[in-house]
C-alpha cells in the first residue's frame, strides 16, 4: 500500500492528484496504442503477453508510481507497476483502511492528494478539534458542503466519544503506549514535533467502557 510511514522515517515524495508528469519517463511511453492494448490489457491467461509486459515493466524507473496510480484511482484493470489484475487485488482490497500520516499532514498543507477512508477521517476529526468550519473543510477536501458537513457531524460524536472514556484506559494500558508510542527519551514536546501534528485516538478498549456499552444496548 502507497507509503506507511512512523515517526522514526522521512517524509516520502507524495505526488498531487492531478501530477502525471511521471508518465513521460515510463518505458511503455510512445508504444502504439494497439501493443499497449495487446500488452498490457491482455487476455486473463495471455501467458505470452504478459510476459511480455512484464519484461518491459521490469526494468522501468517510474513503476511504483505506476503501480501507486492505479491503487489510487481504483483502476484494476489492465497491468499496472509490473503486475496483472489479479496480483493487484489484495493491495486494492487494503488500500482503503491505510492510515499515511504523511498524507493527513499533506492533506493539511493543501496538497491535493488521495486519502482513504481511515485518512479522511484523521483529518476531518483534528479539523474539527481545530475549529474548522464545514466550508474550510469541503474546500480542503474537496468534498460537497452536504458530505462535509456529515463528516464534521461524525468527527464531533468521535470527539464526544473519545472524551467521555479518556480516563479510563487501564494501567498496563497506558505504560504499553508510553513504552511504544514514542522514542525512549522522547519529551511530550518532541512528540509534538514529529512527522504529523495529527494524534488520532485509540480505542479505550476497557472493562468499563464494554459495559457501559451493554447497558446502553
Amino acid at each position: 500500500m502507497r507509503h506507511i510511514t512512523t515517526n522514526n522515517t522521512p517524509t516520502p515524495t507524495i505526488r498531487g492528484i492531478a501530477d502525471h508528469s511521471w508518465q513521460e519517463r515510463a518505458r511503455c511511453h510512445g508504444l502504439p496504442a494497439k501493443v499497449i492494448d495487446e500488452l498490457f490489457f491482455h487476455a486473463a491467461r495471455d501467458r505470452s503477453a504478459i510476459d511480455a509486459a512484464k519484461a518491459i515493466c521490469g526494468g522501468c524507473p517510474v513503476k511504483k508510481a505506476c503501480f501507486d496510480y492505479a491503487l489510487a484511482n481504483e483502476l484494476r484493470q489492465g497491468m499496472w507497476g509490473g503486475l496483472t489484475e489479479v496480483e493487484r487485488r489484495p493491495w486494492h482490497a487494503k488500500v482503503n483502511k491505510r492510515l499515511d500520516y504523511s498524507r493527513v499532514k499533506a492533506a493539511f498543507e493543501g496538497r491535493d492528494v488521495h486519502l482513504s477512508d481511515a485518512e479522511r477521517d484523521a483529518v476531518t476529526r483534528h479539523a474539527y478539534v481545530r475549529g474548522w468550519s464545514p466550508e474550510r473543510l469541503a474546500y480542503a477536501l474537496r468534498l460537497e458542503l452536504d458530505w462535509a458537513r456529515d463528516l464534521m457531524r461524525n468527527a464531533a460524536h468521535a470527539v464526544a466519544d473519545r472524551d467521555r472514556y479518556w480516563g479510563q484506559v487501564e494501567p498496563e494500558e497506558a505504560a504499553a503506549d508510553d513504552e511504544y508510542g514514542q522514542e525512549e527519551g522522547a519529551s511530550d514536546a518532541d512528540a509534538d514535533d514529529a512527522v504529523s501534528p495529527v494524534q488520532v485516538p485509540r480505542q479505550a478498549q476497557t472493562h468499563a467502557l464494554i459495559a457501559a456499552l451493554r447497558k446502553a444496548a
